[in-house]
């Protein structure tokens, strides 16, 4: 077995902190171990682990390259969000992005030849430059290909932590990592504006838009906890919570973008939230508009129906034709799920409007929540 010279390490490691130190100040407090019995390297967002054959076949740029891409994938914390994808599927679309940050900062240089790296500009730009958004893109045999083979990722990422606990806390424990790295490149002056507007995205705290869709539509209802009329949905597990009981509240619109960007994972989120805030609070009814640049259909539902999305179309993206179909209709809030990635918003409506955005948070009116980090 060959052993990978400490010099050409020690170099790599030290054109980081020269060069890049926002990617040594990650770096340097993570323990690196020689590891055989994986093809290339691994990280588990604590700890790198690498081939040492695999390193003394790269060049110092190269590696220094890769040493970048296994601190991105805890930058990004690609261990605490893939959840039930696979990990073949996760790792790939988590390099395609994480290959396209460090090629734009000009990070060492990607491998070549039998560890060739994973880049592709216009695939990561329509995944919205998220790696669940890539995963989404990627054609199913993705989920065969391991670390090191062609077509498949630089390296392995495991998870971090069992449980949503212990992944939480990893999270914050990054996050401020994240800051403290920020600001040491900064104060050496080498942090780009991109690498700035990245990490300033990464670190914002996160809403729970679960929280924020009952809360808009709580408010808006005359309402009050009562044991005599227990939630339905939890009876079958013998546990009696109370819902929210007195006067129904009036109707409420819900719009689903049909344009083709709201994928089924984020249609089913959607709809079991509806589901379960319909129930506690018995609107009136629920008015659900399918549009694309144009109203395509409408269904009516009851507090008492199950709520299951069927979005049609696929064209281009259009909300004034939404709000004028609603504008007579009485309702007393609105709902729209969508990217938001349309200029034809049209004059604000006289009801409120939540935007439930699986990719901007920017709207010229209502209140925008951010649920792409559930995708």
């Amino acid at each position: 077995m060959k052993t990978l010279k400490p010099t050409k390490m020690a170099k790599a490691k030290a054109t980081l902190v020269l060069d890049h130190p926002f990617f040594a100040s990650l770096l340097l407090g993570m323990p690196m171990t020689e590891d055989s019995s994986i093809p290339t390297f691994a990280t588990d967002g604590n700890s790198i682990r690498f081939n040492p054959d695999c390193a003394d076949k790269l060049e110092l740029n190269e590696l220094v390259f890769v040493l970048a891409h296994e601190v991105m994938h805890c930058v990004f914390q690609h261990m605490t969000r893939r959840g039930a994808r696979n990990p073949n599927k996760w790792n790939i679309a988590g390099d395609y992005v994480i290959n396209d940050v460090l090629i734009k900062e000009r990070v060492g240089r990607m491998p070549s030849g039998e560890l060739q790296g994973l880049n592709d500009p216009k695939l990561v730009a329509q995944g919205n430059g998220t790696t669940e958004g890539v995963y989404n893109l990627l054609p199913p045999d993705s989920e065969n290909k391991g670390a090191g083979q062609a077509g498949g990722a630089l390296d392995s990422v495991s998870d971090a932590a069992p449980d949503q606990a212990g992944q939480a806390a990893k999270e914050s424990e990054m996050r401020v990592k994240i800051v403290q790295a920020r600001n040491a490149a900064k104060m050496a002056g080498k942090l780009s504006q991109g690498m700035a507007r990245l990490v300033s995205d990464l670190v914002k705290p996160r809403v729970d838009w679960k929280s924020v869709l009952r809360r808009f539509l709580t408010t808006r209802a005359k309402t009050d906890l009562s044991y005599s009329r227990p939630k339905r949905r939890f009876l079958a597990d013998d546990l009696f919570l109370p819902s929210l009981t007195g006067e129904k509240m009036g109707k409420i619109a819900i719009g689903v973008d049909c344009s083709g960007s709201i994928n089924d994972q984020a249609l089913a989120l959607f709809s079991a939230e509806i589901q379960a805030i319909s129930e506690d609070i018995r609107p009136e009814s629920i008015e659900v508009i399918y549009f694309d640049s144009e109203v395509i259909s409408k269904e009516v539902f009851t507090s008492e129906d199950s709520i299951v999305l069927k979005p049609l179309g696929g064209g281009g993206t259009a909300f004034s034709p939404v709000f004028e179909c609603l504008k007579d209709s009485e309702i007393v809030a609105c709902v729209i799920l969508t990217d938001l990635e349309c200029h034809d918003f049209g004059p604000a409506p006289s009801f409120p409007v939540l935007w439930a955005s699986t990719n901007s948070d920017q709207a010229p009116f209502g209140e925008v929540t951010l649920i792409k980090g559930e995708l």
